[in-house]
């Protein structure tokens, strides 16, 4: 009689509750293993008796930290450092996250390994000497990966602005009459899929948020583009990444590798999710085996409902109160910030104001939505943006409108996307908000 293999505990560190990390907890239990989430409810450390404990206890984890979007990242890759002090097996190991998430030592870091970047130069005195001459064009972009936010063009006949120790200077690689590059995933030095992302016309961005364009190329993906991107993963110590190439077939240059890409959008171009892929990695990663059948299930469809492993927050938890208005932190590829936000049982979805949306960088765009405002029997759209809200201290993703809110008292409404997990308390304000009724 066959004996059946042990099942492996595959943890998922992720402090938010995004579709994708959703996507990795079902596909580990669709593969036969039991997944746990790792979030702040279930995160423990404890030193006793001269020996260190972390829990929960698991087999391997899948690191899904954004950085990027936290005000305490060093604090957060601390966590990862827990389990790999326990020598569990990590996707991505910190010491990678750190080193890709700064851009400088990303890129010195491929070029050392022979893989093609564009031109780049810092100094931290804003000199940026040596960047070249004549006629050029320049990007200038922050040193922590944005997702674009933050990103600028100039030429350098035009009085090149300078480099820094926050920003750095790049040559800008020309793709022709229309701007494009391809996001490669990549899982365990395979390629899940590809998707080419074209610049609207006249611009030179190919982020979706400003009108770009996607198409799957994942077939269709030249042999030295797909080798580039599996180096630069391989070169950086990454077991999973987004990695952006840019250029001809014959000369490609990698803009910039992230290491906890998101995938919805991806799904959405070519139909691959990298869920099961990075689900079955880590399971392998812990010695056990995966069932083919639940791979196969999982490879064609984003299955990003509730996970059944998602910890139970108790009754008591379950409701909180929020009031009439509530300090709340606003995060997206470019940062956090922090406002005033004011509570509409009214609405269906959340909206943030444009300026607080840039601030934060939010994008790609997800779309749009008609919205009738007061009264009015017109309607009119909005863009939709993904970010994540932290009530207290709660997160919540949402896929939230955006509009000029220049002439009104509270650059954030808070929608029944995130209110119907509260009482709403109209009695109580935000402390230090006396602001009048908008």
């Amino acid at each position: 009689m066959t004996e059946t293999p042990p099942k492996k505990r595959i943890g998922v560190l992720s402090l938010h509750n995004s579709k994708e990390t959703k996507a990795i907890l079902n596909a580990i239990e669709a593969l036969g293993h039991e997944p746990v989430w790792i979030r702040e409810e279930t995160l423990s450390l404890a030193v006793d008796g001269g020996r260190g404990r972390v829990e929960p206890d698991v087999d391997a984890v899948v690191n899904r930290l954004l950085l990027t979007k936290s005000d305490t990242g060093l604090a957060d890759l601390g966590v990862v450092e827990l389990f790999e002090d326990h020598e569990i097996p990590v996707l991505n190991p910190s010491a990678a996250v750190l080193r890709t998430t700064y851009e400088p030592a990303a890129l010195r870091i491929l070029a050392d390994a022979g893989v093609s970047v564009p031109d780049t130069y810092q100094d931290f005195d804003g000199r940026s000497d040596g960047a070249g001459s004549g006629d050029r064009r320049y990007v200038r972009k922050p040193v922590l990966g944005t997702n674009g936010a933050g990103v600028s063009i100039a030429e350098e006949a035009d009085d090149r602005p300078p480099a820094s120790r926050r920003t750095l200077i790049q040559g800008f690689v020309d793709t022709g009459d229309r701007a494009s590059d391809v996001r490669i995933y990549v899982v365990g030095g395979e390629v899940v899929g590809a998707m080419r992302r074209h610049a609207p016309d006249g611009d030179w961005r190919t982020n979706v948020a400003v009108g770009g364009a996607v198409e799957n190329v994942t077939h269709d993906l030249d042999d030295g583009v797909r080798e580039t991107a599996v180096r630069a993963v391989d070169a950086l110590d990454l077991d999973v990444a987004g990695v952006d190439v840019i250029g001809t077939e014959r000369d490609p240059y990698v803009l910039e590798v992230n290491a906890t890409a998101g995938f919805k959008g991806f799904f959405e171009a070519t139909g691959a999710s990298p869920a099961p892929y990075i689900a079955r990695l880590a399971i392998e990663r812990a010695g056990g085996t995966v069932d083919d059948a639940g791979f196969a299930d999982h490879e064609t469809r984003l299955a990003d409902e509730w996970p059944a492993c998602a910890p139970d927050l108790g009754p008591d938890e379950d409701f909180r109160t929020v009031g009439y208005t509530e300090r709340v932190d606003v995060a997206a590829g470019g940062g956090i910030a922090t406002a005033v936000a004011k509570s509409d049982t009214g609405a269906k979805r959340t909206t943030v104001d444009l300026s607080l949306a840039a601030e934060v960088g939010a994008g790609p765009l997800e779309g749009t939505t008609s919205v009738r405002s007061g009264s009015s029997k017109s309607s009119s759209s909005r863009p939709l943006v993904t970010l994540d809200v932290r009530v207290g201290d709660r997160w919540h993703e949402v896929t939230a409108d955006v509009i000029d809110r220049e002439h009104m008292n509270y650059p954030v409404l808070l929608g029944r996307d995130i209110l119907d997990d509260y009482f709403v308390n109209v009695s109580t304000r935000a402390v230090g908000d006396e602001t009048n009724e908008e």
